[in-house]
């Protein structure tokens, strides 16, 4: 026998065998904010959702954007449309109204579902049919079914689910289609090798626009445990967040882990114990951390530290770096050293290096390809292996990520890792955030610049941290020049567009490499 796997299975699973069970808890004092509603609730209201995108005209296939922070709202339709046989579009509620505007017509999205926030931002953006997400405007649409019985359409496993727009080097994002097999087999060995259990209590602090939440949205429900909204990444506010919701879980980028420690660290001068120790684990992916931040996580914390790699095109789970028991006696900074890794391989993922140092993978999690884009997604799949443009090398069973290959920096004819110097700067007390790029040098090709954050209230000058990093790098790999910033500019999940911060000293040349 076989029956199909979509995204639909998790939520019915849940409000069959939890169905009283709190579900979510939605971000409170926010403008259409639907509180606390149970497993039942919310498969009323996902089941209620269809009815009306069916009452709407909208039919199978058909797709529907959504640009919103985290909320019970988006949480919901991820059920209520993919689940029915729509495809959702989660957009990256930072990007502009032009940007938006693409994102909706180059999917062909005839429903645009819109925060509050973003209403004034977006009023311009074309779409056939604009929705509010305000408690008013989408009342009908969010509410129960009350007894209106949505079409439950012959669903295949392949069929698209998501198309997910990606913020890469190329003038505009592409789409990236992720079929129900992938999400469901992304979210099943996710919550396996971290260990989703129905005790989990979710924090969605990753924006849930983010290759949908890295698969939580459905892992966590599968289970039966409860997640918990946060609509914005505030260290203090998460940390109030673990303690008055039992907390046992939360993903995000290396920033985040950055905001939770300062904001554990004030905590501490305040004579306030940060909560979770012993019982919070935090996945972290976005930029291989600095080995020092992972040994804060776990010492000053008391949180188990865990790394994931992966991409949007690969639903996103590629390989794990979850401490096994050999490493329960090592001292903090080896067993940190460890953790800096991207990790060993997911069940079922495959990968290798070329003979450029790429990154190769194939798995059921890779994507189908970029939506009405087909001669890229013939590049990125050539060959049978999704080319996942990072650097790296195997060591042993583990990946490790040495670079984006177009942020390798060639000084000399030697190759940088700016990853291994941005991770000698953390090291310095001094330092909170820092990027390491490459600038054009007459003599060398290129030079390593690092634009560095200072602590609140530390200090240190350009000469400190260079004599710091060369009593620790090889010469050639230290930066000959520092500037020193108030803040470094991040996407919504925190990750810094190295291309981006390069662009300035590359200005007037036609490649942004000597």
């Amino acid at each position: 026998m076989r029956v199909s796997l979509t995204v639909g299975d998790f939520l019915r699973r849940a409000a069959l065998v939890h169905g009283d069970r709190e579900a979510i808890v939605d971000e409170p004092g926010v403008v259409g904010s639907l509180g606390r509603l149970s497993y039942a609730e919310v498969h009323d209201r996902a089941r209620g959702m269809a009815a009306h995108l069916e009452a709407m005209g909208l039919g199978r296939g058909e797709r529907v954007a959504i640009v919103s922070p985290n909320s019970a709202r988006f949480f919901i339709s991820f059920f209520g449309v993919s689940g029915f046989g729509r495809v959702l579009v989660p957009v990256n509620f930072r990007l502009n109204a032009d940007e938006v505007g693409y994102i909706v017509k180059h999917s062909g999205a005839r429903l645009l579902l819109v925060d509050p926030e973003q209403e004034a931002a977006l009023k311009d953006v074309e779409v056939e049919h604009r929705i509010v997400l305000n408690g008013l405007e989408d009342e009908q649409l969010f509410a129960p079914a009350a007894g209106r019985e949505p079409a439950m359409p012959e669903i295949a496993e392949d069929d698209t689910a998501t198309v997910n727009y990606t913020s890469g080097t190329t003038a505009r994002p592409k789409g990236v289609q992720l079929t129900h097999r992938n999400l469901w087999l992304n979210a099943v060995t996710f919550g396996w090798h971290i260990g989703v259990g129905d005790r989990d209590r979710y924090l969605h602090t990753l924006p849930m626009f983010h290759c949908n939440g890295w698969g939580m949205p459905y892992a966590v429900t599968a289970m039966g445990g409860r997640h918990v909204v946060q609509r914005k990444v505030d260290g203090e506010q998460i940390l109030e967040r673990i303690h008055t919701e039992g907390i046992t879980l939360l993903n995000g980028a290396p920033a985040v882990v950055t905001a939770i420690l300062d904001a554990a660290s004030v905590r501490r001068d305040a004579g306030r114990p940060a909560p979770g120790r012993g019982s919070v684990r935090m996945v972290v992916a976005g930029a291989p951390p600095p080995s020092r931040v992972i040994e804060r996580v776990e010492s000053e914390l008391g949180w188990e530290f865990i790394q994931i790699y992966g991409l949007t095109e690969t639903s996103p789970l590629l390989t794990v770096n979850r401490a096994p028991y050999e490493w329960d006696d090592l001292e903090g900074a080896d067993r940190a050293s460890l953790l800096s890794r991207a990790g060993t391989p997911a069940l079922g993922v495959q990968l290798r290096v070329d003979d450029e140092g790429e990154v190769l993978a194939r798995s059921n999690v890779v994507f189908e390809g970029y939506w009405e884009q087909p001669d890229q997604s013939a590049t990125a799949l050539e060959g049978g292996w999704f080319h996942t443009g990072d650097g790296g090398h195997l060591d042993g069973a583990h990946l490790v990520i040495s670079d984006r290959k177009k942020d390798v920096i060639i000084s000399g004819g030697e190759n940088v890792s700016s990853i291994e110097v941005e991770d000698c700067l953390f090291q310095h007390p001094a330092v909170a955030e820092c990027a390491v790029i490459g600038v054009p040098d007459e003599k060398w090709g290129e030079t390593i610049k690092a634009l560095v954050v200072l602590r609140p209230g530390a200090t240190a000058d350009e000469a400190e941290l260079i004599a710091f990093t060369r009593e620790r790098l090889s010469h050639f790999k230290c930066p000959t020049s520092i500037e020193l910033r108030d803040g470094l500019t991040r996407t919504a999940t925190g990750k810094l567009q190295k291309y981006l911060l390069r662009q300035p000293y590359w200005e007037g040349r036609e490649r942004q490499i000597n």
